[in-house]
């Protein structure tokens, strides 16, 4: 992380300690506390905070990746609005002469808006490729986002079936980027 990121979150770091009164800080935060964490990470350009002391953790990613508030024995989501989808008139799909059971494949979709890398530099293989197993914790791909190289977990384990996107190419919040088949 560059000095400049690492200085703006210990910044932020600071200002969550001072804006939550002592009780609150043990228990969780409130939106405004939150929406407050928000707009100080946009003020200093930061992608991703993290904040934990003892009993509470929060963790806030920009882009619509994820946005989370937990303390130790219980979960507290904070709901957050995703971006609406872009709207696009296509042309009504021909349905499948034999319609196939899909109930066994899983979608990894991309969780940010960003570039869709398939390996980390243009001399290594893929990633992943068709006809590769994975595993949950397995790097699927990098989104790049604000000129920050986000590895991509595969969250599922199966067999790839299908990359859905091409190197380089842009991604919106929620594009399907690979189809899992999930059957052992």
């Amino acid at each position: 992380m560059a000095k400049r990121q690492k200085e703006s979150v210990e910044k932020a770091k600071a200002e969550t300690k001072k804006a939550a009164p002592k009780k609150q800080q043990a228990d969780a935060l409130g939106i405004g506390q939150i929406s407050d964490l928000v707009n100080l990470m946009k003020k200093n350009d930061l992608t991703e905070f993290n904040f934990e002391n003892g009993t509470f953790k929060i963790a806030l990613k920009r882009g619509g990746a994820e946005v989370s508030a937990m303390p130790v024995q219980a979960v507290y989501p904070a709901a957050v609005p995703a971006p609406a989808p872009a709207a696009a008139s296509a042309p009504a799909a021909k349905p499948a002469p034999e319609a196939e059971d899909d109930s066994h494949i899983e979608l990894i979709k991309s969780p940010m808006v960003g570039t869709f890398y398939a390996s980390s530099s243009p001399k290594n293989p893929p990633f992943v490729e068709v006809g590769d197993v994975i595993g949950p914790d397995k790097t699927v791909c990098i989104i790049e986002a604000m000129k920050v190289f986000n590895e991509i977990k595969g969250d599922v384990s199966g067999k790839i079936v299908a990359v859905l996107v091409k190197d380089g190419e842009a991604v919106e919040f929620g594009r399907p980027l690979f189809k899992v088949d999930t059957r052992g």
